[in-house]
């Protein structure tokens, strides 16, 4: 079988707050043997204000990252939901919209035709096959209660990010499962966190946050799963209850149920991750 290959897009908070999603994504892809490379000179998506700034500043930004990976001749992988969302955005504006489609390889100065697709990494990962994740797992997460948390920009708008159901969705929920994970259902794996308004509405996005870790709470989950940055740090740091709840990277969980060491990461983590994954390690 054909090697799986990825122009990597890692965004800029894989060397802020995002270390421990980059650390451990590129862990389990290489355990499983999925060609990983970053697109050599990226630069910023203009998330979360670029585009809604200037049309042509927040395509351009977008687009030259997306002519860069052509130049790979490979799809991209993207960790970041609101980087996915501005990548997948200028993709598609690009092939529908024939004033971008002119002019944005001279915007860029780059050629760009528009030939390859962008893609989550919970997509890439959540859709291998079963027998592929259990040859690598090692240390089966049985008996760890936890729920998948998916936000906002993950998912939707579903005629954009298109893989999965926008008020339901599975992806997580099943590749958790998979490396053996009790996966609880819930009423927050949906809700906003916040988002970048964490900044400047700091008690809505505690409000939002508490609402959040109430649902989990409800459903006795020892630990929230998440996809996003950004997601992940306001959850982490927003909670306002006596003993908060972990929130990990669904990539972390890989990394632990393959058997990779994990300290790397999870001594980054603001709320003690130990108390409920000490037994996996």
């Amino acid at each position: 079988m054909e090697q799986l290959k990825y122009a990597y897009y890692p965004g800029c908070t894989r060397e802020t707050t995002g270390l421990e999603y980059d650390a451990s994504l590129r862990e389990v892809f290489r355990v499983l043997e999925i060609d990983l490379q970053e697109i050599p000179g990226w630069n910023c998506c203009g998330a979360s204000s670029g585009h809604a700034t200037d049309y042509w500043l927040s395509h351009g930004l977008a687009g030259r990252n997306l002519a860069l990976a052509e130049k790979m001749n490979m799809d991209i992988a993207v960790a970041c939901p609101a980087c996915f969302l501005r990548l997948k955005s200028t993709l598609h504006e690009f092939k529908y919209n024939p004033v971008l489609s002119q002019e944005l390889p001279d915007i860029i100065n780059i050629p760009y035709s528009g030939r390859y697709g962008v893609h989550h990494i919970l997509e890439i990962l959540g859709s291998l096959q079963e027998d592929v994740l259990k040859t690598k797992v090692k240390r089966p997460l049985s008996g760890l209660r936890v729920v998948a948390y998916y936000g906002c920009y993950l998912i939707r708008p579903p005629e954009l990010t298109g893989f999965d159901d926008p008020e339901n969705p599975q992806i997580m929920d099943n590749l958790l499962e998979k490396l053996g994970a009790d996966v609880s259902d819930w009423r927050g794996k949906v809700s906003c966190c916040g988002g970048s308004q964490s900044f400047t509405l700091r008690n809505e996005v505690i409000r939002l946050v508490s609402s959040i870790t109430e649902a989990a709470r409800e459903v006795e989950a020892a630990a929230i799963v998440t996809a996003c940055p950004l997601c992940q740090v306001n959850l982490e740091t927003r909670q306002n209850i006596k003993e908060p709840i972990p929130i990990f990277y669904f990539t972390e969980l890989m990394g632990i149920a393959f058997g990779i060491p994990s300290g790397n990461w999870l001594r980054r983590h603001l709320i003690n991750p130990y108390r409920v994954i000490s037994k996996y390690i």
